[in-house]
């Protein structure tokens, strides 16, 4: 799901409980893995990083012993920031092309620029590559904002700072789009890292990530640092950067503990939220409303974005407590300025989600400060600071987007169904941390299940077009219906009311 907005216009694990830890030093040991036992023998981790225990299954976060992934090797290998996107350098085709390629949680295609663009500096030239060949099949994506349509083919596809080895992918060349690519950003392409299930045109189309787990044979993780906190959205500066590790997490880019919350269904990465807190304040409001839809963590999203109930109990609650803003503050149309050197962080509460845990009687928290959601945007004549509210309503669920990730490390541990939470060590801004992380916390005040209710998007075709096919046959019945009592006269060889349909169709 991509949203993109501008401008204006040591270590222990919790799912409610404990994990086991062992520390491995970064360099290499000899061992001889053919007394070793699956899953031991597989993804025992020899380098860079931790062995991490789960719960009997296997390692939850471990690295390739082949040498394919290397966690230090993919840290800072991200550029961008939550107005811009998180971008990464992809190599494709033969001989490679470089693009710089938007890491997007919330969509399942890979996705490149196939034609010239104004907003863009470079594109993939699919006659220049050796290796590409297409399928003739055309796919189009639509997204919260922006568009696109081009045809899909396949290709190598390398990452400079990623696993080792080239993959062949599913490619989309994007030949025309709309609103998708934007001035000033610095991405030619999407890299969608979600299910296949949301693939366009169909779930056949393998995602990027299934393909580089299949062919590379590395465990199905990925983990998460966007490092553009307290960063000015519209700045032509450079851009803060982050981590995508591939394979799954560099102990160095977080502190602390890690805290997973199940992955409910696998297109999206929906997960159940339980409680939503402004400061101290509990919003009172019924769990499903949080989850009305679905509730998901997409890095292609800018905002925190709330269903519209939510979004207005927040709304309230912040004012109950702060400063008198027009509403045009409160839905994006207007920013707020201080004097310069000025910041508006008193003036704000925290904010807090509460997750339910693996273990399903327990949640956790985590918590943002207004150093994430109060964004900075640019200056006047150098004597005012402007502020967004980073926050957003939506009719299409709540989604953990950019404005919150970027005060966390986030795990994408696919081959456990659970998504982790941990403190990122650069969601710090000012010398201050600007994200909080705490539980357990009991669950038995809430719904067993807040997200009921979900409708996912095949099943949504399939009610749209169950309902198409009853109305075309209400449609023939009524028409056989109009037409058999035209024949059908009184003794005076009038068509009366009651023999049509008129009266009773129409009223």
């Amino acid at each position: 799901m991509l949203v993109l907005f501008l401008t204006l216009g040591r270590k222990r694990f919790h799912d409610g409980g404990y994990r086991g830890a062992v520390a491995v030093s970064s360099q290499t040991f000899p061992l001889n893995t053919e007394k070793l036992t699956p899953p031991w023998q597989t993804l025992l981790l020899l380098r860079f990083g931790h062995l991490r225990l789960s719960d009997g299954t296997g390692l939850s976060l471990a690295s390739d012993p082949t040498g394919t992934v290397r966690f230090l090797d993919m840290v800072n290998n991200l550029q961008g920031d939550s107005g811009r996107g998180y971008y990464i350098e992809m190599s494709i085709g033969t001989p490679g092309q470089k693009l710089n390629i938007l890491v997007d949680t919330g969509s399942s295609n890979f996705a490149v620029a196939a034609a010239p663009h104004p907003f863009i500096t470079h594109y993939f030239n699919t006659a220049l590559s050796s290796t590409y060949r297409s399928s003739g099949r055309t796919v189009a994506v639509r997204y919260t904002q922006g568009n696109w349509e081009g045809e899909l083919g396949v290709d190598h596809v390398s990452i400079p700072k990623g696993p080792n080895g080239t993959i062949i992918i599913n490619i989309a060349a994007i030949l025309s789009s709309d609103g998708f690519f934007l001035l000033g950003v610095n991405w030619q392409g999407i890299l969608g890292l979600a299910y296949p299930m949301l693939a366009r045109p169909d779930s056949s189309v393998e995602p990027f990530f299934n393909s580089v787990v299949r062919q590379l044979g590395i465990p199905d993780i990925f983990s998460l640092q966007m490092c553009g906190a307290g960063l000015s959205a519209s700045s032509m500066a450079d851009p803060a950067g982050g981590s995508l590790v591939i394979g799954g997490a560099e102990p160095t880019l977080y502190r602390g503990s890690i805290w997973y919350t199940p992955i409910l269904e696998e297109w999206y990465y929906q997960v159940e939220v339980l409680k939503f807190e402004v400061g101290d304040q509990n919003l009172n409001l019924n769990c499903r409303e949080y989850n009305m839809d679905k509730a998901i963590v997409d890095s292609g999203t800018t905002m925190l974005r709330l269903p519209v109930n939510v979004f207005n109990a927040v709304v309230e609650a912040i004012t109950r407590s702060s400063l008198e803003f027009s509403s045009g503050f409160w839905d994006g149309t207007k920013l707020a300025c201080w004097m310069k050197g000025e910041t508006p962080w008193r003036f704000f509460p925290k904010l807090s989600i509460y997750l339910r845990a693996t273990n399903t009687t327990q949640s956790f928290r985590i918590t943002i400060l207004p150093q994430l959601y109060i964004q900075p945007i640019t200056d006047v004549d150098g004597t005012l600071d402007c502020f967004r509210f980073g926050v957003s309503p939506s009719t299409n669920g709540l989604v953990i987007g950019a404005t919150v990730m970027e005060g966390f490390y986030v795990v994408f541990d696919r081959a456990q169904k659970r998504l982790g939470f941990a403190l990122s060590n650069c969601a710090v801004s000012g010398g201050v941390a600007v994200s909080e992380i705490a539980g357990p916390f009991s669950a038995a005040d809430v719904a067993s299940n807040c997200s009921g209710g979900v409708l996912k998007e095949p099943l949504l075709w399939v009610i749209s077009y169950t309902l198409m096919a009853v109305c075309a046959v209400v449609l023939i019945i009524l028409l056989l219906l109009l037409i058999v009592p035209c024949r059908c006269r009184d003794h005076s060889g009038e068509i009366t009311d009651e023999s049509s349909l008129v009266r009773h169709r129409i009223k």
